[in-house]
Order: C-alpha cells, then structure tokens, then sequence
C-alpha cells in the first residue's frame, strides 16, 4: 500500500481576476481582520445574496487560493478529508479539498454547511478553535493547518428546521458576518455590472425585486435573489422581451404557486 497519492493541484484554486464586489456594511474589513487573526467566519443570510460572490473577491484581495465544497446531504467525511483509491496495482491516498486547503494554507468554503450529514461537520471542529488541526483516522494523523489556511462556511437561517439547523457547538466556533440583500443603489450597481445593462433597466429590475420580495410576508417562502435580477436583466440584453425574462428567470424559479405567478406578473406589467 502506498502512502504518498495523487493531489489536487493548489494552483488552480487561485482567482486571476478580480471579483466584483460591491460592499454593504463593512465585511471586507471584518473579513480581512479574521483572516489575519486565523478566525473561522461563518457568512450568514439568503440564496443569492451575494456570499460566494463575497468569498471569491476575498480570496483574490488576500491572494489565497479558494476551494468551495457544496455541501449536501450525501456529503461524508472522506468526501471531505480524503481515501484511498486503487491506482493500478496499489492503492494510493487521495486527499479531500479540506486537507488540500489545510495543507497549503487555502480559504476553505463550505457552502451551505447544514445540509451536509451532521457527522460530517464534526470533522471541522478542530480547526475552528484554537487547535487549528485536521486528525485524519485512516493515516492516524494529525495534520496541522498552513498559517493562511481559513476556514469559511455558509448558512441560510431561513431554511432553518428541526432537522436542518447547525449545532449550537458548532455555531459557537465561528465569527459571523449577517449578509441580506444590497440596499437599491448598491443592488442596482451590482445588477447594471453583471449584467452588463443600462442603469436605467438596472433600476427597474431592482425595484421589480424589492416588490417581489414584499410578497414573502403572503405566501412566498423566499425573495428573489439579486443572482436572479442578473439572470433576468442578461436576457433582456440578449433581445428576450422584458415579460418573458421576468417569468423565467424570477417569477417560475421562485414559485411554483400559479396564483403567486401572476402577482409577480402584474408587478413586471406595473414596472416595465
């Protein structure tokens, strides 16, 4: 059996370009602090409101590289740490993107860390308290984390349940950054950028989303995400008329509800 394996290559984990990111209320500063200070964050808030987006601009602004891992519910610690795989006639070890990250001093990003198996987020314990080490059972292990290695989770509270929520043991480990959505001017810039139209159009748009998200306190279970805004305003750009982007890219991915359809129907004929 051999011990030494095939690895991911940290190199292309690194972001050459720029991500644009528009702050909101100062994370760049709190981010960059914990970094520095060797601090789990946890990024809290709703799908789409910018949080692997934000992640992406960081790592690129301290010149680390960045693994995401999406988390979900199949999710197992070796998918994570790593295991051995047949090579030919051996079997080598293969180390999982969190030990890539810990090795050589990554930002790791856990996306939506609840939905992976609540075994499996036992394993990020160690790093994210004063230990800052990654035992590894199947090598009898311990590795110790890079300086620069950071360990970085995502969570929307709003899905939140009895099944689905993180431990407070594993909450009490991370400093967190509240995330919601942009307020208009900013959420206009960002949609006018990323989507590359006007800012007039870009307005629209994000009042369309601000109205659309008004309808969660009436049946909607969550606002529309400025990812979708995006969406929407790229395929008008593109020559989709502005009804018909407005449905399938805000009102049809949001709701499934006809009736729920339509009010975001009459809102788009209101605006555009």
């Amino acid at each position: 059996m051999s011990q030494s394996g095939c690895e991911l290559d940290i190199q292309a984990f690194r972001i050459e370009r720029e991500p644009f990111y528009a702050e909101v209320r100062g994370e760049v500063g709190l981010f960059t602090i914990a970094a520095k200070s060797k601090m789990p964050v946890m990024l809290k808030g709703p799908t789409g409101c910018g949080k692997t987006r934000f992640v992406q601009h960081m790592a690129h602004k301290l010149g680390r590289p960045l693994i995401t891992v999406a988390c979900h519910e199949d999710l197992t610690a070796s998918d994570l740490v790593g295991r051995y795989l047949l090579k030919g006639q051996e079997t080598v070890w293969m180390d999982g993107p969190l030990t890539v990250g810990v090795k050589h001093g990554a930002i790791v990003y856990l996306d939506e860390v609840v939905e992976a198996r609540k075994d499996t987020t036992v394993i990020i314990h160690p790093l994210s308290d004063d230990r800052r080490v990654l035992p590894i059972e199947k090598k009898g292990q311990i590795i110790e984390a890079a300086d620069d290695f950071m360990l970085v989770i995502s969570y929307n509270p709003g899905y939140q349940s009895v099944l689905k929520d993180l431990k407070q043991s594993t909450k009490q480990r991370f400093m967190a950054i509240e995330f919601d959505y942009p307020s208009p001017v900013v959420e206009t810039t960002v949609v006018e950028r990323e989507a590359g139209v006007s800012r007039d159009l870009a307005e629209k748009l994000v009042k369309l989303g601000g109205k659309v998200r008004n309808l969660k306190n009436h049946g909607l279970e969550e606002g529309v995400s400025t990812r979708l805004l995006i969406y929407a305003g790229t395929l008008i750009r593109q020559g989709v008329a502005a009804d018909q982007a407005c449905d399938v890219a805000i009102a049809r991915p949001i709701t499934d509800d006809g009736d729920m359809q339509r009010s975001i129907h009459e809102l788009v004929k209101a605006i555009f």
